[in-house]
């Protein structure tokens, strides 16, 4: 059992962007997220772990409720709306273009 930190160790040690700015995901919670992106179909691994692996630390709260959305799909429909077959709801228009870069 790890001992519980105090509000000032907690504040000295908050990571933080390279421009100062707090991040979002601490490591905790993009370590959940690049779990929760692991999937069942090789495509969308690829496709998800290059993205986190360019942006996770970098992510806004609207990027990680959108790639909660699209992580809600199924695999097939999840490619599909990668590969643009299928369309997605303009909430996660922004995040598909940066998945698909």
């Amino acid at each position: 059992m790890t001992p519980a930190r105090t509000a000032d160790a907690g504040a000295a040690s908050a990571p933080v962007h390279a421009d100062g700015g707090a991040r979002v995901l601490d490591a905790t919670r993009l370590a959940r997220l690049r779990w929760r992106c692991r999937r069942g179909m090789l495509e969308n691994d690829l496709i998800l772990e290059r993205f986190l692996a360019r942006r996770g630390e970098d992510l806004t709260e609207d990027e990680v409720a959108a790639l909660d959305r699209l992580l809600d799909l199924p695999d097939g429909d999840l490619w599909d709306v990668l590969c643009e077959r299928a369309p997605a709801s303009p909430d996660v228009q922004p995040l598909l273009l940066e998945l698909r870069r």
